[in-house]
């Protein structure tokens, strides 16, 4: 199995994150920014939206984050990681689809300016802004978390691996944040995953 993408990419780190939870192993090539490759013709043939990742698992192709998540731990750890129980599944989904189309979007900006812009062009309104967006979007998953050792239930499934990067990524931002005890208990037990090594002890580029 061959897997596209930098390590730098949030969204790389959540398809490394799930094969290692898997077991499945894979050969990993820096793809994506610095690393060019997604404007080559061999790559635009697996995915045509020149990002990253993209994974090949024998003659299936696949791109689009979460879609490798959710085939990853289908595929090599139904039911440990993939809930069989379709009402755990979709608990699953739901988050999964919420960290990519709104937690996403609100914290992206505190990243960038943070992270990916030089310190005499750093835009702090934009920040703010992140901020006053993510804030609330953070309080709501440490409310669930209050009732829910995991994000999906009692158990850790692929629904942690999105929003644990995601976490990762906000966590690793040089601004102060609130205290949050439940998300704080929650992404502690993360970390100590051993196929969390190489993803969420990464620093932030």
């Amino acid at each position: 199995m061959q897997l596209w993408g930098r390590l730098s990419s949030l969204n790389v780190r959540k398809a490394v994150w799930a094969a290692q939870e898997a077991g499945v192993p894979f050969l990993r090539m820096d793809a994506g920014m610095r690393f060019g490759v997604v404007n080559t013709a061999p790559y635009l043939a697996m995915n045509p939206n020149a990002l990253v990742p993209t994974l090949q698992d024998g003659a299936l192709v696949l791109w689009e984050s979460n879609v490798i998540v959710r085939y990853l731990c289908a595929r090599y750890a139904p039911e440990r990681l993939y809930p069989a129980d379709l009402a755990t599944r979709f608990e699953a989904e739901r988050w999964m689809d919420w960290q990519q189309t709104t937690f996403n979007p609100a914290g992206g900006q505190a990243f960038l300016q943070w992270i990916r812009t030089p310190t005499e062009q750093r835009d702090i309104a934009a920040i703010a802004r992140s901020v006053a967006a993510t804030e609330p979007l953070l309080r709501m998953v440490d409310t669930h978390l209050g009732t829910h050792p995991f994000i999906a239930g009692a158990q850790f499934t692929m629904a942690d691996i999105p929003l644990g990067c995601e976490v990762h990524r906000w966590f690793g931002l040089p601004q102060p944040r609130p205290r949050l005890a439940n998300i704080e208990r929650w992404y502690a037990a993360l970390q100590q995953r051993p196929a969390a090594l190489g993803v969420l002890d990464l620093e932030l580029s």
